[in-house]
């Protein structure tokens, strides 16, 4: 069966660096770090008092009512302002929305962990005795895409992906398979996440995840690929990209972002929380991409590495950098973990990074490695320096790396008719 190409027409995103994606393109582009001091509750008996924060967010400025804001985890109210931005950039009328072949598929590794932490807490307070008929509705993964499904008429299916950090890139990856086999016209793909509570950010800071070593200085504590990185920083956040059929988008005369061309995933099937030493099942991801894209290591531009800022993962993705593209990856293929400014948003870090790679590749510009003033010699990899570097990019590819060992990676083109 011919494969059918898939563009991407529309995006939001809301995230620690603005809650747009124009703000959260022009943050990137300027350099700008998203990580503070953490306000959501208060930080002072954790280790980690830092984390990369979706700021002064109000669902009812994204067109959400206060009523539906209330039923809601935040991450579900992160995506559906996302998909709302999302379907307006598309300009997705209601026919399509309401068509059989649209659906809506996203990310999230955790749900609602707002909801847990906060009614666990007056659950045990009231005696064990108080728990709201609302909670179970509001912390399961799947309330997220059932609540944008409901918001904008989508009646074809709405599911959840859920692999760790990589739940976000997997979902725009099965959201283009499906497209591409004919399926699917159109798609809403992405991912959300909002875990930054008193009891995540505890427990990830006892799995010793988190750098603990920047609570005065927030703004460098996330720094992929330098040599004093120690732990990823959290983040929150959401972000859906419309995918649709080539000929299904010029039809109705859309407009043409980049085309998603190829996506890969494997399983490391080694640790529960750390990666494959060697990359080695890492790097089959990559190459299994780029077969699907259709396209060579030497292709490829701009590389948007998951690099959490933690001693292995940086590491391990070098590693596996330098197996798939060699060279190239050494001294033109331009690198760069955006994380060192959003932080890590987890289940939807992968679909913040395919729109930011989306705008890289549409903007002509590439995103820089913040933070990284000594870069680790274990990491040979050609780094983005500065506050980035503007310049023609006709191929990306965006990679997230999550525990567990789930892989997925995905290609990015400059769309041309």
């Amino acid at each position: 069966m011919e494969k059918r190409r898939v563009v991407v027409t529309g995006m939001g995103a809301v995230s620690p660096l603005g809650q747009n994606k124009d703000e959260l393109w022009n943050a990137v582009k300027a350099g700008q770090c998203g990580v503070d001091r953490i306000t959501l509750f208060d930080p002072s008996s954790s280790p980690v008092q830092i984390a990369a924060e979706v700021k002064n967010f109000n669902p009812v400025d994204h067109g959400i009512s206060s009523k539906n804001a209330m039923r809601m985890g935040r991450f579900t109210q992160f995506l559906l302002a996302a998909s709302l931005e999302a379907v307006k950039d598309a300009n997705l009328d209601e026919q399509i929305l309401a068509d059989e072949k649209t659906d809506v598929i996203a990310g999230s590794g955790i749900g609602g962990m707002d909801v847990i932490d906060q009614s666990f807490n007056c659950y045990v307070e009231s005696g064990k005795k108080k728990i709201s008929p609302f909670d179970v509705a509001r912390l399961i993964p799947n309330e997220s895409v059932a609540n944008v499904s409901m918001e904008l008429g989508i009646t074809g299916c709405a599911w959840v992906v859920s692999s760790a950090c990589a739940s976000g890139t997997d979902a725009v990856g099965v959201a283009l398979k499906a497209i591409r086999y004919g399926d699917l016209d159109v798609c809403l793909a992405g991912g959300s996440e909002s875990c930054i509570t008193d009891y995540a950010i505890k427990g990830f800071a006892s799995m010793r995840a988190l750098t603990t070593h920047y609570n005065d200085d927030p703004k460098k504590a996330s720094r992929p690929f330098d040599k004093n990185r120690s732990g990823f920083v959290m983040g929150e956040g959401g972000a859906v990209l419309v995918l649709e059929e080539l000929e299904h988008a010029k039809k109705r005369g859309a407009k043409i972002y980049a085309e998603l061309a190829g996506y890969g995933a494997s399983a490391d099937a080694y640790h529960i929380t750390s990666p494959r030493p060697n990359g080695e099942i890492c790097a089959r991801a990559v190459r299994s991409a780029l077969r699907d894209a259709g396209v060579s290591a030497e292709d490829v531009d701009y590389y948007n590495a998951h690099g959490t800022s933690t001693a292995m993962n940086d590491v391990t993705e070098s590693r596996m950098l330098l197996d798939v593209f060699g060279d190239h990856a050494k001294n033109k293929m331009k690198v760069s973990s955006t994380k060192g400014m959003t932080g890590h948003c987890v289940g939807a870090a992968g679909a913040l990074e395919a729109v930011i790679s989306t705008m890289a590749i549409h903007d002509s510009f590439y995103p820089a490695n913040i933070n990284c003033d000594e870069q680790d010699e274990a990491c040979g990899i050609n780094l983005v320096g500065g506050q980035g570097i503007v310049g023609n990019i006709d191929c990306a590819v965006s990679a997230s790396l999550g525990f567990g060992g789930h892989n997925g990676v995905l290609v990015l083109k400059k769309y041309n008719p």
